[in-house]
């Protein structure tokens, strides 16, 4: 997809950013299968209803769904699989004491290769209420018009 600093941007997670607050971002590496890494290679990931957890200990994600590479064997493994992250321990305790907070959850942000390594931006995200989603858009469009307002007056000069 793009590609900053070193950084191959695979997917991102675009509805995240609309129905939640982000509070906090971290990164996180993704345990894969071989023929996973593969087809995220390829951009063929899909963020719908992926959140993180923490489960014994261990951090976890749920429900993203990696698609089977094409020429790999029969044996390709489930593609919603919950797929371990790798962090810190003195993360994983941050991360759970966070999200055991009311109202506060794991959301992948992105998915991108960081020196050949499957990575995982994850937010500590709050959920947005339907009217703050609509104050979002308003101060976008607003934006948006006095944006365009500046540019039409600097084109008239």
């Amino acid at each position: 997809m793009a590609e900053r600093d070193g950084i191959r941007v695979i997917a991102r997670n675009r509805k995240a950013r609309h129905e939640y607050e982000i509070l906090e971002q971290l990164e996180a590496g993704l345990v894969l299968l071989g023929a996973e890494v593969k087809s995220l290679r390829d951009g063929k990931a899909s963020f719908a209803d992926a959140f993180g957890r923490i489960d014994g200990g261990e951090a976890w994600l749920h429900n993203l769904h990696i698609s089977p590479y094409d020429k790999a064997t029969i044996d390709a493994p489930d593609p919603v699989r919950p797929r371990k992250l790798l962090l810190r321990r003195r993360e994983i305790d941050r991360l759970r004491s966070k999200t055991r907070e009311s109202g506060l959850t794991l959301v992948p942000l992105d998915i991108h290769f960081r020196r050949g390594f499957a990575k995982v931006t994850l937010g500590v995200a709050r959920g947005k209420k339907h009217r703050d989603r609509r104050e979002d858009l308003k101060r976008r469009t607003m934006q948006r018009e006095a944006e365009r307002a500046r540019r039409e007056a600097a084109r008239d000069r």
